[in-house]
């Protein structure tokens, strides 16, 4: 079991190093038994560092009045130093473009805020250099900074990737801009270290016609475009990166989920990697895999976003992940990882309803997936279950059925005599229904009893939002009533450790799963 789910990603680099930044990056740490991986936008934008919504900058570039380069990694450090810190990696997102670089810098800065049009983000810091050598020499100093701070080995571990989305308006260039941008950067990362993992292009979803179309023409540049810095034929690429969304609505006053785009949008992409046969075992990094496109887009603005914190941004992403393993196993394609686009807000109100793990420091339902995960170790076990989706059925027409998704993944580890079972209760449309009785059956067990810890998340477990409401949605709770929300925030146990008899190989558990539940039973022996 590949732990995809441990990347993370958002687009206000500044929030890393604040107080309630620190604390969930720590958190992340702490749940993952590997290193995490984070992607941040911005590394490389202009600016004073203070964050906003769907802005971050550090200035580390600017040039004097001569036009002479000066480079400043104080910020970038800061970042950096918070993840290593932690035993984390940065997926190094080379991007965007400084404000002396930019080849249309003005406007630069923006100050856009939840339902004002989400062009206004799209500035200065979007488009080509207008000196490709400066910008290349930019992105050497930088990659050999990173070097002689962190070491050579550490920096080798990290993955240097070449911009984000450059399909859509992130990109302010032409198609061919982008190849020339990314053979340049490369070129600069290689020579600064030339054991460096390098890659691209994190296109928008593959099963669109825009996505599909840069993807496939990036890669034929890699494979056979001529070099815009060597003139040889072929570019250096170690990673393939694209990016997954669904497609949630309102529909009749409560929200409906699309998990089957987003699974369309896997599968295209993984087809398409899978149609070269030189870069069809490449690692392949999904580089935003999440419900929908707008983190910072709040459920005041965007009520379709109602999801976000309760137990139903739990219960799909339970759904997802479990998928995206079946999708790559379908499709014979590396996965590496999936990086979930939702971090923190810092100074935000409480429970705003961004795409976020946590608010104000408290965890929110979706962070105990997470833990869950982290759990979940060795090799993944065979499951079958009678209310189960077929992952190509959900592909194809997602979760509409009057019945819900009972489905599980599970995992067997023998170097720790451990295996886990995760199961969740999903259902695209957020409506009450009962709970679904679950029978579960594992086989297989070579010893005659185990020890069961059952973990549960749903409206009573795991869940500081429902706390919140109950409390009456304070906006400015007491130390009392946040202490009370940051215990509720935590993974909880429906079922402490027990001993369990194991006959002929099978332990048989029982539970009620409600709608939007997922449960963890945590064996060991």
């Amino acid at each position: 079991m590949e732990p995809i789910w441990a990347w993370f990603g958002y687009d206000e680099p500044n929030y890393t190093y604040m107080k309630d930044g620190k604390k969930l990056l720590s958190e992340l740490a702490e749940l993952s038994p590997v290193p995490v991986y984070v992607r941040a936008h911005s590394l490389l934008v202009t600016g004073d560092g203070k964050p906003a919504l769907k802005w971050g900058s550090t200035n580390a570039y600017t040039e004097d009045a001569k036009g002479k380069p000066v480079y400043d990694w104080t910020i970038i450090d800061r970042i950096f130093d918070t993840y290593i810190e932690r035993k984390m990696k940065p997926m190094a997102q080379i991007g965007f473009m400084p404000e002396a670089l930019s080849s249309k810098p003005q406007p630069y800065g923006h100050d856009w805020q939840p339902g004002q049009p989400y062009d206004k983000i799209y500035t200065g810091w979007r488009y080509p250099p207008k000196d490709y050598r400066k910008w290349a020499e930019l992105i050497y100093q930088w990659v050999s900074h990173s070097v002689k701070r962190y070491g050579k080995k550490e920096v080798e571990s990290w993955y240097w990737e070449m911009w984000n989305e450059p399909d859509s308006p992130y990109w302010g260039g032409t198609t061919e801009e982008y190849h020339k941008l990314y053979d340049y950067s490369m070129d600069a990362v290689r020579r600064a270290l030339p054991t460096a993992k390098v890659g691209g292009p994190h296109v928008t979803g593959p099963q669109g016609k825009r996505g599909a179309t840069f993807l496939k023409a990036f890669l034929e540049h890699c494979r056979s475009g001529k070099n815009y810095v060597t003139g040889k034929t072929g570019s250096p690429l170690d990673f393939v990166a694209f990016h997954a969304k669904g497609a949630p609505r309102l529909v009749d006053g409560h929200v409906r989920m699309n998990l089957g785009t987003q699974l369309r949008d896997i599968s295209s992409g993984f087809q398409i990697v899978a149609s070269y046969p030189e870069f069809s075992k490449l690692p392949i990094i999904i580089g935003e895999s999440d419900p929908e496109g707008c983190a910072a887009c709040g459920m005041q603005t965007n009520p379709e976003n109602a999801y976000r914190n309760g137990t139903m941004y739990s219960s799909y992403t339970a759904a997802a992940f479990a998928r995206k393993y079946e999708l790559a196993d379908a499709h014979q394609v590396n996965l590496k990882g999936a990086v979930s686009w939702s971090f923190e807000f810092e100074d935000q109100p409480w429970f705003y309803g961004f795409r976020d793990l946590a608010t104000n420091g408290v965890d929110k339902p979706v962070l105990n997936v997470f833990r869950m995960y982290g759990m979940m170790r060795g090799n993944r076990v065979d499951v079958t279950g009678n209310l189960a989706y077929h992952t190509m059925a959900i592909r194809d027409s997602s979760v509409r059925r009057a019945e819900p998704d009972v489905n599980a993944l599970a995992t067997r580890d023998t170097a720790s005599n451990t295996a886990a079972v995760m199961i969740w209760n999903y259902h695209d449309d957020n409506i009450p229904a009962p709970a679904s009785a679950v029978d579960l059956a594992i086989r297989g067990l070579p010893t005659k009893q185990v020890t069961v810890t059952h973990y549960r998340i749903d409206e009573d477990h795991s869940n500081s939002y429902a706390v919140w409401l109950k409390m009456g949605s304070p906006q400015k709770p007491t130390p009392e009533q946040v202490a009370t929300l940051e215990k509720a925030g935590k993974l909880a146990q429906l079922d402490a450790p027990a001993p369990v008899a194991v006959t002929n190989g099978t332990v048989r558990l029982k539970t009620d799963l409600p709608r939007q539940g997922v449960s963890l039973y945590k064996l060991t022996w």
